[in-house]
């Protein structure tokens, strides 16, 4: 991304971000920021720009990571990695860019930004395989005015071969996983440290009880189970096909195999709305996890008044 806008003749600084703890432990991780970092100070140097490291340790534990276990705890499935987006990293690199006298922030995300007259809109990267324009969805037409996505138009392969080209020692680096930060983990692991276990019964579509759990906090909707985090299931009731959670009943589940009627629902009920540009009356589509398929669908209100 940075060298591509210094190819437009933009003036670029680099900043790298330190989120989660990296120097002490907490909850027994720590985030293996080192040999990012490294990389970065190396590539801004053969690029002649100006790097920069922000600490917002300290914002990113009380404002993304705190609030995440205080969703699971309430049996949601939170993502903090928009949230992330929303009130750290990208207010963060804007807090600097006025600090630095910057027009722009910029990041590598696969994602495009649109202007038609005064709006911005959000759009889908070239690559539809790693498009992340999903973990943006809480950004607002501010956000968008002063940001660019100069990696948009482009392919992660073309990514790669342009680096390699220009001999950047992470082409081949593989790409980031896990929670934004904080890196690959067993998230089910991470989430006991900070909430107890509680056994509950897993229920088949009938109401039949098949198994037990040990806690509904830690499984998703729409989750593939089995027989890892304590699983288990009843001999005499092992169908050969897969199994997935089809609904959390407080601390209950209830799975069904694969195309069960139960796993297709039709309605999704949204809380706290959040709209970059105004609702389209016609062709809405919706996606329910990251590269998850767009589906067609239509958007209602219903306003329910407690007496």
């Amino acid at each position: 991304a940075a060298l591509l806008l210094k190819k437009e003749g933009y003036r670029v600084i680099g900043i790298f971000l330190r989120n989660y703890p990296d120097t002490t432990s907490y909850l027994n991780q720590v985030c293996p920021f080192k040999e990012d970092k490294k990389i970065a100070q190396k590539i801004a140097e053969k690029l002649n720009i100006y790097f920069k490291v922000l600490d917002y340790r300290k914002k990113y534990l009380k404002q993304v990571i705190e609030p995440m276990f205080k969703d699971y705890k309430k049996n949601l499935t939170p993502n903090p990695d928009t949230l992330c987006n929303k009130i750290i990293k990208f207010p963060a690199l804007w807090e600097e860019a006025k600090k630095l006298k910057a027009d722009y922030i910029a990041t590598g995300h696969y994602a495009r930004i649109k202007k038609s007259k005064d709006k911005y809109k959000l759009l889908q990267g070239k690559d539809k395989s790693k498009d992340q324009s999903y973990f943006l969805y809480q950004l607002t037409q501010k956000d968008l005015s002063h940001t660019l996505f100069p990696l948009g138009n482009l392919t992660k392969a073309q990514v790669r071969s342009i680096a390699k080209k220009n001999k950047f020692q992470n082409y081949n680096k593989q790409g980031s996983r896990g929670i934004c930060f904080i890196g690959k983990l067993d998230f089910k692991d991470f989430l006991k440290k900070k909430i107890k276990a509680k056994k509950g019964k897993i229920l088949s579509p009938e109401g039949e009880i098949v198994g037990e759990h040990p806690g509904a906090n830690f499984f998703t909707i729409g989750e593939r189970i089995g027989p890892r985090h304590n699983i288990k299931i009843k001999n005499n009731y092992k169908p050969q096909e897969k199994l997935y959670i089809a609904e959390k009943r407080k601390n209950n589940i209830i799975i069904a195999t694969k195309n069960h009627p139960i796993l297709k629902k039709k309605k999704i009920k949204i809380k706290n709305l959040h709209l970059i540009n105004k609702i389209p009356e016609s062709n809405l589509r919706a996606r329910i996890r990251h590269l998850g398929p767009l589906m067609k669908g239509k958007l209602t209100k219903n306003i329910f008044t407690l007496e």
